[in-house]
């Protein structure tokens, strides 16, 4: 008898096909879609905030939503220039004195170094002008050659560069309306799943939500902790930049390794400059080792790990995973990731555990 389907299950390959129809679709257009995620993931999380502003009354006067809307965003705007501002004047004093201190900084590495060497019998002196002289031709050559490959990056992709200038100015307008329209856009999501799935779905999707709530308490209190250690640490260590260097490798480090790796650079300039002995980059840079242990083995797996439910063996290796699959996008989502995806494993156990091929002996 030749085997045929149900109308049922018809319907059911069918909209699984337009489904993975859609998720090609979706990969395709990835650039058209970065603002509009960008603004989705920023939605979520200001959402909140944005409900808590609506139901604060003033005199029997409520705030209308969109005008809390506005508030935040130009919030998260000049939050985000607050700290450019920080980071973009620090750049433009340490450089340049980075720079004329290249000489005293190669001598006293050849007064310390050249002793320890004649001690195992290597005779070696750095040439400081020599190296001056080098360092200053080969940033001149990689001067020209930057500038002629940034005027041919003009000329050749100068709409990818407008394209992309066009996506970031369509973040916060995306945002806005995302923010207005999110409670009614949510009802409208749930009216397209089946009904019979609707109870299983919410159920999953606020697990989702507490988890992910729980996450970004853990990664505040993670930068807060932060901040306020490296600012500590950098100020006992008599760095002149402590403060605003440790509020910055702080709060940056909800960014894998670029918080860290920023900080750490703006420090050991600083600390090259500021001090003239060894002593006071070894400690800067002591400062930094003993923060990267805190934060890799100690405050993640604790505050966001055991927040989020992950093992902290877990979260070494969501990390570990997701970077070597992903690369830095990968590292930047994978606990919340991961989070998610325990979600739907536990679902995805409890159908197993109740299924006939797992009870029958």
């Amino acid at each position: 008898m030749p085997f045929s389907f149900t109308s049922e299950q018809k319907q059911t390959m069918l909209w699984i096909a337009v489904a993975f129809a859609l998720l090609i679709l979706l990969s395709l257009l990835g650039p058209v879609l970065m603002p509009f995620i960008v603004a989705a993931i920023l939605a979520y999380v200001l959402n909140p905030w944005v409900d808590k502003l609506c139901a604060w009354r003033f005199r029997r006067y409520s705030l209308p939503r969109s005008l809390a809307a506005t508030l935040l965003i130009v919030l998260l705007i000049t939050a985000i220039l607050m700290m450019m501002l920080i980071i973009v004047p620090i750049l433009q004093k340490e450089i340049p004195l980075f720079q004329d201190q290249i000489p005293r900084f190669l001598d006293k590495l050849n007064q310390t170094i050249t002793p320890m060497l004649k001690e195992l019998g290597i005779t070696v002196s750095l040439d400081g002008a020599g190296i001056k002289t080098m360092l200053t031709k080969q940033l001149a050559t990689s001067g020209d050659v930057i500038g002629k490959a940034v005027l041919s990056s003009i000329r050749v992709g100068g709409t990818a560069v407008l394209g992309m200038l066009a996506n970031l100015l369509l973040i916060p307008i995306v945002l806005f309306y995302l923010l207005i329209d999110w409670h009614s856009l949510i009802k409208r999501l749930a009216n397209f799943i089946p009904r019979r799935w609707l109870q299983p779905t919410t159920a999953a999707v606020t697990e989702v939500d507490d988890i992910l709530a729980q996450y970004l308490r853990g990664q505040i209190l993670v930068m807060i902790t932060l901040a306020t250690y490296y600012s500590v640490a950098l100020s006992i260590a008599r760095f002149e930049l402590a403060l605003p260097v440790g509020i910055i490798t702080g709060f940056l480090v909800f960014i894998p390794y670029l918080g860290y790796g920023l900080g750490l650079v703006l420090a050991l300039m600083g600390a090259a400059l500021q001090f003239d002995s060894f002593s006071g980059i070894f400690w800067v840079a002591f400062v930094y080792g003993i923060g990267q242990l805190l934060e890799s083995f100690f405050l993640t797996p604790r505050l966001v790990g055991e927040r989020i439910g992950l093992h902290p063996l877990t979260v070494i290796f969501a990390l570990m995973a997701f970077g070597q699959l992903f690369g830095f996008i990968g590292v930047l989502v994978a606990l919340p990731a991961s989070a998610i995806v325990s979600v739907a494993v536990k679902y995805l156990r409890a159908s197993y555990l109740n299924s006939p091929f797992y009870r029958q002996s």
